[in-house]
């Protein structure tokens, strides 16, 4: 049942504020027969902390017809969505409301109220906008890649590649729009690579519909997501950095692998790069708030154009 999951995840912190509650005036508060909140039950036993041993599960006390929580495996409080989730849960949901056959309305519904409880989010830990919506660039890029879509139209695209600073212009046939990651996605055959590539919906400068007809070949087969979006390659480069907690967000604007939370709110990440100079303008950029644990090789060379930046900047005045 696709409702089965909230009614789970709710479960616990109802009958913690409601010990010793009969079963028959729980069910009636889900809307379930008996029967089935004593299957969730049942099914809650199972569920816990890692380890799963004895000691780690939701431990349930039956008394004739109640129900107590003994353990409640960390579940104390309901549901709350992070400022990161409502965001993302958003995106997922706009990009939804436009496709062709689905309850619009519904979908409106559903933003609405998430809209409403996003101020409530808690934030989890990266720069994120907190149930607002997408920029009006993106906006207008996803209308008319929505319109090519349907249309069955090519596009011309200029579009900033992040991993190497640098804007190109190319006519892309489009296959999809994907929701990866909280990301939104455009899937297209790109007649420049000659492939199939995915083109991020906020890093499109300018789309225009063309008036040519969409015609990716019939071996452009679709991306498989379901491992994540980004494939690591033999010939890119890997850095292990540290973030201040003011520069957090390059871990979310940039791939990242390994997030570990330190002390502080600084964030440690394993970042796969192909170009080092641009790693290296990358990282300048944020002054002292990247430190850099490995590879030495890119540490050092960070440090040596940091000191010539600085001799240069030597005879400007002070203050």
């Amino acid at each position: 049942m696709s409702d089965r999951l909230p009614r789970l995840l709710a479960l616990v912190p109802y009958l913690l504020a409601r010990p010793g509650i009969r079963v028959v005036e729980a069910a009636a508060d889900f809307d379930v027969s008996e029967k089935q909140l004593r299957k969730d039950l049942e099914l809650l036993w199972m569920c816990g902390l890692p380890g799963y041993g004895p000691g780690d599960l939701i431990d349930l006390s039956f008394e004739g017809d109640t129900i107590t929580v003994a353990f409640d495996a960390g579940m104390s409080r309901p549901l709350r969505l992070t400022g990161a989730e409502a965001t993302a849960l958003l995106v997922a949901l706009r990009a939804l409301g436009e496709t062709p056959g689905v309850d619009g309305e519904a979908v409106r519904r559903a933003v609405a109220k998430i809209e409403a409880a996003a101020g409530q989010a808690q934030p989890a830990g990266v720069v994120v906008g907190l149930g607002v919506r997408e920029g009006a660039d993106t906006a207008e890029a996803r209308r008319i890649v929505q319109g090519a879509l349907t249309a069955q139209k090519a596009l011309r695209l200029k579009y900033y590649t992040a991993s190497k600073d640098a804007i190109t212009e190319r006519t892309v046939d489009p296959m999809r729009l994907l929701i990866v990651e909280g990301r939104s996605y455009l899937e297209a055959w790109c007649r420049r690579a000659d492939a199939v590539r995915l083109f991020r919906l906020d890093r499109i400068d300018e789309v225009t519909q063309l008036d040519e007809h969409a015609a990716p070949p019939p071996y452009a087969e679709p991306t498989d997501v379901s491992a994540g979006l980004f494939t690591p390659q033999p010939d890119q480069l890997v850095a292990t950095i540290v973030l201040e907690p003011d520069v957090r967000w390059i871990a979310e604007y940039y791939p990242v692998e390994h997030v570990e939370e330190l002390e502080g709110g600084r964030v440690r990440v394993r970042m796969r790069y192909a170009d080092r100079s641009w790693m290296i303008r990358l990282l300048l950029g944020q002054g002292g708030e990247v430190h850099v644990e490995s590879p030495p090789d890119l540490a050092q060379a960070l440090r040596e154009r940091a000191a010539e930046a600085l001799r240069m900047a030597g005879h400007l005045p002070v203050g």
